[in-house]
């Protein structure tokens, strides 16, 4: 009897805690998204849940056709919501509560104001995706990366999906030969001679996303076949609020930054102050055969070098909303690098026996510094109730790059060659204007957009190079007259797109046209001139989407860019800091075009989202690094319009959320590419181009989370192949006294140093080389927050009476 009562007494509560388990899940939240003025639906807005201490979201969902959304068997509990979509502030709720008896929650309408307006948000901080998925766009959430804590722009770029960052710190994207970085939704090489200078120095902490754009909209400029968008904050948080964090690592590295921006009822300032040292250390080693009738004969060198790099960036900005409808934003940037090195190179000549004939001992020594200033302005006016928009910026520019190196060469043997000692004395300066002019506006009372601007952009570089050889006989140094000389470029370009955007009942259509006419003039200290006949440049661009089921995404686009030859590429003097290994710049280059064409399949989940991709691409007049080798043996590297190239690619782009505290995402790409020319008939060759990366972050318990990310590149070019290793990071944080301070861990390819390969073959050379650096380091990082945040409370409306 005592054993039949206990059976029921344990029946009658596991019975009841089933009833309360299914109770507490009938939680609903719901809501309509439209915009603040005109009030029209905003469909495929991207709304998010979480729990109200939860840095991940529970669950993304995404609005339909005319606005609404619906959160449904939500446990009883705190929630809170973040509602965002492109050109709108992103719009936050909070403290959402569900409990037995009041269940169903109607937020009501959720308007978003735009990106120039965003005075009324609702709620301060909540954790966005590490990374977004987009039909032609991958957005990177920086402020949700652990990893990107206390660091860079350029160590962020390693880890955003289908963007590879070589060893000088150049930004590429998956598949895309000549990538553009903007920062702001305006062109950086208009801001400085070198951006891997500026990202090298550009705290994380002053940037809210980055944008992967595979297909540019027409308002962007139609140069490079990908763009990559570094967006900065802006600081609109109501209040005073800003962080301090300071950064080191066992290498050598440190890294101080700070900001801070106030907020009051009509005006925002904020500002930043970055100081970063670096130290870099590599070996490389490189083995050249050369095949003539005659002989064969070899050349193999090894190297070593340490640098050390250190500088600052300020940032300043000014956000004033003269009026409801109109808005003022300034901001301007220096930024300021410092750098010295030095590095040895040993150069074996081996005849065709393998016998040593001659060791070259070379010593390199570096010493520059770089600086430039931004001063950027854009008004932005709404010009009536329904929506439109006209929006005008300025940004002005300037730089200088001063770099001084000595390159000293002696003899191991034969002992009777003489010894050389040269000097370069490079002095680079820049200046540039970017003016844009845009206005947009709905045509017809439902989801379109009519988009259409001019803009103008100018650029004028100055390039003073003194070679100096050094006379052992007088102790003094001679100018070299063949390899000094002056490089005068000016570029003008005048722009002007329209664009016309529809959506309904699912389906997606933008349209645009964008003409560019080019002017560009150059010439040298030595007499010679260059003007390029004025070009006119049409860049259709097309793509249509289709949102069904709530569930799945299908995109196509089209579109035709260009890649322009710029200064570096079309300079003609000549670097000889490797004898052996000259290169120089080619003045006779044309544009290239391309045509790229790309296919998205798109299917999400609750916990799961995966977007393959295919795209083919085909380009005429492909600008790239060409080599030959004299028959003395020395190689000349120039940059051609090799030849054709057609691409063929696979992306398969996903991420899995098995709880709303882990994450994963990953992205892999092959890409088959053919190349065939007329220049040489060692150009016509085609290969596999692999590419892969994988990040996984975790939330764990006491305000501790882990992030860790992989990635592989291995990739063909007109003249062989770059391979590249297994490059890793992990990293872990915690957080103390309510989030205010944090300490970050992490470790960059803990496995063994970051390492590069590369074949180049041509038709009478092979060579290989090997390098490696000191990416294997660990890093330790203290972060404080202090944040004054006013609110503005949402009233949630009742839930509508039942039907009877």
């Amino acid at each position: 009897m005592k054993r039949l009562f206990l059976y029921f007494f344990a029946v009658t509560l596991l019975s009841l805690f089933s009833f309360d388990a299914k109770a507490a899940e009938n939680g609903v939240i719901r809501g309509k998204v439209i915009e603040e003025v005109g009030a029209l639906p905003i469909p495929y807005a991207v709304v998010s849940i979480f729990e109200s201490t939860a840095e991940q979201p529970l669950l993304t969902i995404q609005t339909d056709e005319n606005g609404y959304f619906k959160f449904n068997n939500l446990k009883t509990g705190t929630y809170k919501i973040k509602v965002s979509y492109v050109g709108f502030a992103s719009l936050f709720v909070n403290e959402i509560s569900i409990t037995d008896k009041d269940s169903d929650k109607n937020l009501g309408n959720l308007k978003l104001s735009s990106e120039q307006s965003n005075l009324n948000e609702v709620v301060i901080s909540a954790q966005k995706p590490l990374v977004e998925f987009g039909a032609d766009v991958i957005t990177y959430n920086v402020g949700s990366s652990v990893l990107a804590e206390g660091s860079t722009a350029t160590d962020v770029l390693k880890n955003v999906p289908m963007v590879q960052v070589d060893i000088d710190g150049n930004a590429t994207i998956s598949g895309k030969r000549s990538t553009r970085v903007f920062i702001d939704g305006k062109p950086s090489d208009y801001m400085t001679s070198n951006i891997a200078d500026l990202l090298n120095v550009l705290p994380s902490d002053a940037i809210e996303k980055i944008e992967v754009m595979t297909n540019p909209p027409s308002k962007y400029s139609g140069d490079g076949e990908g763009i990559l968008n570094i967006v900065m904050k802006k600081g609109f948080k109501v209040g005073f609020n800003g962080n301090i964090g300071v950064t080191a690592g066992i290498q050598g590295n440190k890294n101080t930054n700070a900001n801070a921006s106030y907020r009051g009822k009509n005006y925002n300032l904020n500002g930043s102050a970055a100081y970063r040292e670096n130290i870099g250390k590599g070996t490389s080693e490189s083995y050249r055969t050369n095949f003539f009738p005659d002989t064969t004969f070899y050349y193999n060198q090894f190297n070593n070098n340490r640098s050390k790099n250190n500088g600052g960036n300020f940032r300043l900005g000014l956000d004033w909303d003269i009026t409801p409808k109109q808005n003022l934003r300034l901001s301007t940037n220096y930024n300021t690098n410092n750098s010295n090195s030095n590095s040895g190179n040993n150069f074996y000549y081996i005849d065709e026996a393998l016998v040593p004939t001659r060791l070259r001992n070379q010593l390199n020594l570096g010493d520059g510094n770089s600086n430039n200033f931004v001063f950027n302005a854009d008004y932005n006016l709404q010009t009536d109730t329904t929506g439109g928009k006209l929006t005008m910026g300025v940004t002005l520019n300037t730089n200088a790059n001063y770099d001084l190196r000595s390159y000293n060469r002696t003899y191991a043997f034969p002992t009777n060659l003489n010894p050389s000692l040269q000097q370069n004395d490079n002095e680079v300066s820049n200046r540039g204007l970017n003016f844009n002019l845009d206005y947009d506006k709905p045509v017809f009372n439902k989801r379109d957009q009519l988009e259409f601007g001019i803009a103008y952009n100018y650029r004028k570089n100055d390039n003073d190079l003194l070679v100096e050889n050094f006379n052992y006989q007088t102790e003094q140094f001679v100018t070299n007259k063949n390899l000094t000389n002056k490089f005068f470029y000016n570029e003008n370009i005048l722009s002007g797109y329209a664009s016309y955007n529809y959506r309904k009942n699912g389906w997606g259509l933008k349209g645009g046209l964008r003409g560019e006419y080019t002017d560009v003039n150059f010439d040298l200290s030595t007499g010679t001139s260059y003007h390029v006949s004025p070009y006119l440049s049409l860049f259709p661009n097309l793509s249509l989407n289709h949102f069904f089921k709530k569930r799945y995404n299908f995109g196509a686009t089209y579109s035709v860019r260009i890649n322009r030859p710029r200064e570096n590429a079309l300079n003609p003097q000549v670097n000889n800091a490797d004898t052996l290994n000259i290169s120089f710049g080619n003045p006779d280059l044309s544009p290239a075009y391309t045509h790229q064409m790309d296919f998205s399949f798109g299917a999400f989940g609750q916990k799961w989202s995966f977007t393959p991709r295919i795209s083919y691409s085909t380009s005429r007049g492909v600008i790239e690094r060409y080599r030959t080798v004299k028959k003395n043996g020395v190689s000349e590297s120039t940059f051609d319009n090799v030849g054709t190239n057609n691409s063929f690619a696979l992306m398969l782009i996903g991420n899995f959320r098995p709880t709303n505290k882990i994450s994963a995402n990953g992205n892999f790409s092959i890409i088959q590419s053919k190349y065939s020319s007329t220049l040489n008939t060692a150009l016509n060759r085609d290969g596999l181009s692999l590419r892969a990366s994988l990040g996984f972050s975790m939330q764990l318990p006491y305000k501790t989370a882990f992030e860790s990310n992989l990635n592989y590149a291995n990739n063909i070019n007109a003249q062989g192949r770059n391979k590249g290793s297994i490059n890793s990071s992990f990293g872990a944080r915690k957080s103390f006294f309510k989030n205010t301070l944090s300490a970050r861990i992490s470790t960059n390819d803990p496995f063994g140093r970051k390492n590069n390969n590369s074949f180049n073959s041509g038709t009478n050379f092979t060579s290989q080389s090997y390098s490696t650096n000191n990416s294997s380091n660990v890093t330790f990082s203290l972060n404080y927050r202090f944040t004054k945040v006013k609110m503005n409370k949402v009233v949630v409306p009742p839930p509508p009476p039942a039907k009877q």
